[in-house]
């Protein structure tokens, strides 16, 4: 009897392993054709971003064309005695020309880039189709392989879990804080910019009855509280997602970056890039952003330096990004302290290295005191 029962098991779980070893193979051929469509999906995003970036140099082009062309109208009409008629003519016919070309290349770029924002959708739709897929097969195959007894590898692969969990948390914990440091912005920012605007709306509604020329002068007051509040509003919209790390670059998008630190600071800051870098993810480029983002944060408010310097060099095989300041440093050795007791570490480190091993990347502090500190990081793509 009881080798009946253990018979009809063996037959249950051969049946149930067949099953799933079927299912494991339909899934594996979606997520090939998923996978292969991805590719060319972004393959068709990287081209169009190239056509984008053309697009924008060519209306820089035509609309520096149309300034001149405008110039040497302005020139000709002040000198009228001394222009032939068909030399106006043909500064008209110029500008009339460079006027229509220009006005062709925005619209081709407007369409350009709804195009590319319509693809991207698409392709960030196809890449949680193929996210989905793989996690299905790599289920699949802890499945399998507990059937199989290989209990040693699933062993590894529940490790593996639980260091992603764990990963996990810390990836929630940093978006809620990234949540309320955009509350704390939004509410000292716009929101008591918002405020402000009724109050003086409802000043001015009061002036127009009794004092006509004041109230003509706090709508002038009105119109730069707006204008300040919508540039404070597109800074902390920037600072979530810098619009021009896809259409620009990288580069040209740490360049702005540093120029408005810069401005904003009284520190000078030496940028230089070697490589090429017009074929990275855009997961890659706002990686490699966000760690200079918070490097040179961390350089701000705790080493008191006068100047740093930030080297990208784009490798054959992964990217290395060193940011250094001439600031007062740190004893390093208080932080691999905490790290071996399991503390939180502070300056921003935590979430730069972690950054960096969500990409297998390499993080190197160097730091002594009264001689500054030397962030590396190595990402490989």
């Amino acid at each position: 009897m009881k080798n009946t029962n253990m018979d009809k098991l063996d037959k249950i779980l051969n049946r149930t392993i067949e099953s799933i070893e079927k299912s494991k193979s339909e899934m594996y051929d979606i997520y090939e054709n998923a996978q292969k469509e991805y590719k060319r999906l972004k393959k068709e995003l990287n081209d169009l971003k190239k056509k984008i970036r053309s697009s924008m140099r060519l209306v820089e082009s035509y609309e520096k064309q149309l300034a001149k062309s405008k110039f040497d109208l302005m020139q000709t009409n002040k000198n009228f005695d001394k222009s032939t008629e068909k030399d106006m003519k043909d500064i008209y016919d110029m500008t009339d020309q460079i006027m229509i070309d220009l006005a062709v290349e925005r619209e081709r770029e407007r369409n350009l880039i709804n195009q590319r924002n319509d693809l991207e959708v698409r392709v960030k739709a196809l890449k949680e189709i193929v996210d989905k897929a793989n996690n299905l097969i790599n289920n699949v195959s802890v499945a399998m392989k507990l059937l199989t007894g290989d209990l040693k590898v699933l062993s590894h692969q529940i490790g593996d879990i639980k260091e992603k969990r764990n990963l996990g948390v810390k990836i929630l914990l940093a978006q809620e804080e990234e949540r309320r440091r955009v509350a704390r912005e939004i509410h000292d920012g716009p929101a008591q910019f918002m405020s402000n605007l009724i109050l003086k709306t409802e000043y001015c509604i009061k002036l127009l009855d009794s004092d006509l020329d004041k109230a003509k002068k706090e709508l002038d007051k009105l119109k730069e509280l707006i204008r300040n509040g919508i540039q404070e509003l597109r800074g902390i919209i920037y600072d979530l997602r810098p619009m021009s790390i896809d259409d620009l670059g990288i580069v040209p998008t740490l360049k702005r970056y540093i120029s408005k630190i810069m401005e904003e600071n009284n520190i000078i800051i030496k940028f230089s890039s070697c490589g090429n870098y017009s074929d990275l993810s855009s997961v890659i480029k706002l990686t490699i952003y966000r760690l200079t983002q918070e490097a040179l944060n961390n350089i701000l408010k705790h080493s008191n330096a006068t100047e740093a310097k930030i080297k990208l060099s784009f490798l054959q095989d992964s990217i290395e990004l060193l940011v250094s300041d001439n600031g007062e440093g740190f004893d390093i050795s208080n932080l691999e302290k905490q790290k071996h007791e399991g503390e939180e570490c502070g300056f921003g480190i935590c979430s730069m290295r972690e950054r960096t091993e969500l990409l297998d990347g390499k993080f190197v502090i160097q730091s002594e005191p009264k001689k500054g500190t030397r962030f590396y990081f190595k990402i490989p793509y």
